[in-house]
């Protein structure tokens, strides 16, 4: 063993296994991407609260993948051990959006991809992606359906209730009715005919009706 042998450090050598430029240009393609993924999520949000972090999560998920996988490609040792590491990582954090789970694959996949110098296919495949989500998520149908929350006092008063709601609305489905002692709640899924919803204000002036509320439904239904 040398005098040089004993300051040797496999750590130092590590430094150059990746290059100044591989690195710099991996990471700002990755930061672009992860933004393009963040505007097509804010785009394409259908959900009651928007969280500004979650896409910013997305934008920091595509640029640590990519900055794991780069280490992880100089060195096969340290890919095994990375293994190990991330296995028994666990994520508490619930999705309560079935589609937030296809944006997280969707940036760990860039950064992947990006990482594995496959420049061409991340941008590509993400502006594919981001069309088709666009495109299906933004679809939505001529006749949005709502629902009405009826509350009367009787059989009369709902059956006049009933009468004005298939005057006023193009279809009327009963979908839920619970009913007390001198009290009936009656939900209605409608479609309108128009934009128009003054005909709520009538039905709550009926005599015997003491609540109308017309409430916007975004649940699955059946055409």
């Amino acid at each position: 063993m040398t005098f040089n042998d004993i300051f040797k450090s496999s750590f130092l050598e590590n430094v150059t296994s990746i290059s100044i430029l591989d690195m710099v240009l991996a990471m700002i393609l990755a930061f672009a991407i992860g933004m393009f993924i963040f505007l097509i999520y804010k785009k394409t949000y259908q959900g009651v609260m928007y969280s500004s972090s979650f896409g910013v999560t997305l934008v920091a998920l595509t640029m640590i993948t990519t900055l794991v996988i780069l280490a992880v490609t100089s060195n096969v040792v340290l890919s095994l051990g990375m293994v190990g590491a991330l296995s028994i990582v666990r994520f508490r954090t619930a999705i309560k959006e079935p589609l937030d789970i296809a944006f997280l694959f969707w940036s760990i996949a860039v950064g992947i991809v990006l990482a594995a110098g496959m420049i061409p296919l991340a941008v590509f495949g993400s502006v594919v992606i981001g069309i088709i989500l666009l495109v299906f998520t933004n679809r939505k149908s001529h006749i949005i359906p709502y629902i009405i929350v009826l509350n009367c006092d009787g059989h009369d008063s709902e059956v006049k209730a009933a009468e004005l709601i298939k005057i006023k609305t193009q279809r009327m489905i009963v979908k839920s009715k619970s009913a007390q002692k001198g009290n009936l709640e009656i939900n209605y899924e409608v479609r309108l005919k128009e934009d128009n919803t003054d005909f709520i204000n009538e039905l709550a002036g009926l005599s015997g009706v003491n609540s109308a509320v017309l409430v916007s439904y975004n649940g699955e239904y059946m055409g």
